[in-house]
């Protein structure tokens, strides 16, 4: 999919850094607590280490907070199911990652990724996109 996509196709970016943000929902066979875990123990040291391969610059997990305070912000706004975590990795320029997703030990690592996500991980439902931050405060 990303090889279908060429850099001169990218609209520049005046951004420091671009990110693949990805929102996950896990599997509905997998509980919470083995959802973090893996993702922490297991999944988290798999994206390390092929980040130099893939050209991320920094790889961030946030894990939802379950509980009351998630709930009424939720429930406030008529907000839909939340995610159990996002992750965001963080790219130089979309050139740099058309590049390393371009390159054949870059779609391998991209894959091995893929197929690792697939063990806790509904892609179905997983909103994935590529943004670029503006900071507004700080």
């Amino acid at each position: 999919m990303v090889r279908s996509l060429l850099p001169s196709q990218a609209r520049r970016y005046s951004g420091e850094v671009v990110k693949l943000v990805f929102c996950l929902h896990r599997r509905s066979d997998i509980d919470e607590d083995d959802f973090h875990r893996y993702w922490t123990e297991v999944h988290g040291p798999l994206a390390v280490s092929l980040a130099p391969v893939l050209g991320i610059r920094r790889y961030v997990q946030l894990h939802t907070i379950t509980g009351r305070v998630n709930d009424a912000l939720a429930s406030g706004r008529g907000a839909p199911e939340h995610f159990d975590g996002i992750a965001e990795l963080w790219f130089d320029s979309l050139d740099s990652l058309f590049a390393a997703a371009s390159s054949a030990e870059g779609a391998a690592a991209a894959e091995t990724l893929r197929i690792d996500e697939a063990r806790f991980i509904d892609h179905s439902r997983s909103p994935i996109f590529v943004g670029e931050e503006q900071a507004v405060l700080g």
